[in-house]
């Protein structure tokens, strides 16, 4: 189905929000503190480590890196690898590299694990870069760190296909958490001679604001019903129509673009047929009425922002541009 002149239309004159109230949120109950476990075992193998590979989410390239990674383990050369580039709208990726680059970080590269793209610069940048007292080893060890569910063990098991045309050495899930221990060490290369560390997903100790929360709990950082499915449901329509990605329209054959959450999520649930039958007592008796499931339809509109059935999206667009966007 194409989305017609008229409902085109109707979704410019839509009036959207300007910003996205947070109430009381407390971001904090989200995130189950930053796992110092994980973090101490990370920093007693750096020892062992020629390089640090950070992978993050490409849709959030700017927001919610774990701060502490660069101020623990930044004594080894640093590779960010900007993942799922095929989920992000990466039309000010200029603007992403210059961004970053005044952070300090200037090798970086955007990678999509599931078609093997850009994964070969991978090993070309590590092959080239220092090794400081580990010259004289025969083989590269590399420790790959990230937040939860970046695709970390996704790029692992991408390396080993391109360099050893073999299959799965570390187990890869679409929930955080997968990971749960520093492993043993997977070969990934033989010329060079690379072996990659795998590590659990570490969150900083404080994310910065609700926005930032909202945004890593949209890529899959947390589990869902930590943050409630339809107030992150919410949070995605805020953000489509506010940056005037309207393929949820196409995708769920909508009238219009709509910033009303229940109305969106009732039109998707009676669509998909995720209805519920509830019983409503009357003055005459009991009486069976069929209600949208509202969980149910929310799941799926996250489902397929994470699918890529959206459209590409860029969740951190704001801060490329300096506008602020959600209220304080």
């Amino acid at each position: 189905m194409q989305l017609t002149p008229r409902a085109l239309c109707a979704a410019g004159r839509a009036a959207f929000r300007e910003s996205f109230p947070v109430g009381g949120r407390d971001v904090a109950r989200w995130f189950p503190g930053h796992m110092a476990k994980g973090l101490r075992k990370m920093q007693s193998s750096l020892k062992l480590v020629d390089c640090i590979l950070e992978v993050h989410d490409a849709r959030i390239p700017l927001s919610g890196r774990n701060p502490l990674f660069q101020e623990t383990l930044g004594l080894k050369p640093h590779l960010l690898v900007l993942n799922k580039m095929d989920l992000a709208d990466l039309k000010e990726q200029q603007k992403i590299m210059q961004h970053l680059e005044r952070e300090g970080l200037k090798n970086v590269i955007f990678t999509n694990c599931v078609k093997d793209e850009n994964i070969k610069q991978v090993t070309e940048l590590v092959g080239s870069s220092c090794r400081y007292h580990r010259g004289e080893s025969v083989e590269y060890c590399i420790m790959v760190i990230g937040v939860p569910n970046v695709g970390k063990s996704s790029l692992i098991n991408a390396l080993r296909r391109q360099h050893l045309r073999k299959g799965k050495a570390t187990k890869v899930g679409g929930e955080p958490g997968i990971t749960r221990a520093v492993m043993s060490r997977v070969q990934v290369c033989e010329r060079p001679l690379m072996f990659l560390l795998d590590t659990p997903g570490v969150l900083a100790p404080r994310i910065q604001n609700v926005e930032t929360g909202l945004k890593l709990a949209l890529c899959g950082t947390v589990l869902d019903h930590l943050v409630g499915e339809e107030t992150l449901a919410d949070y995605l329509l805020y953000t489509l129509n506010r940056h005037q990605l309207l393929g949820y329209v196409q995708h769920y054959g909508l009238g219009q673009a709509c910033d009303d959450i229940t109305s969106v999520l009732k039109q998707v649930a009676v669509r998909l047929r995720k209805t519920q039958k509830v019983k409503v007592l009357t003055g005459t008796g009991d009486v069976n009425v069929v209600q949208p499931n509202y969980p149910a339809a929310a799941r799926d509109f996250l489902r397929a922002f994470r699918s890529g059935a959206l459209g590409p999206v860029m969740l951190d667009r704001d801060i490329l541009q300096g506008v602020p966007s959600v209220e304080p």
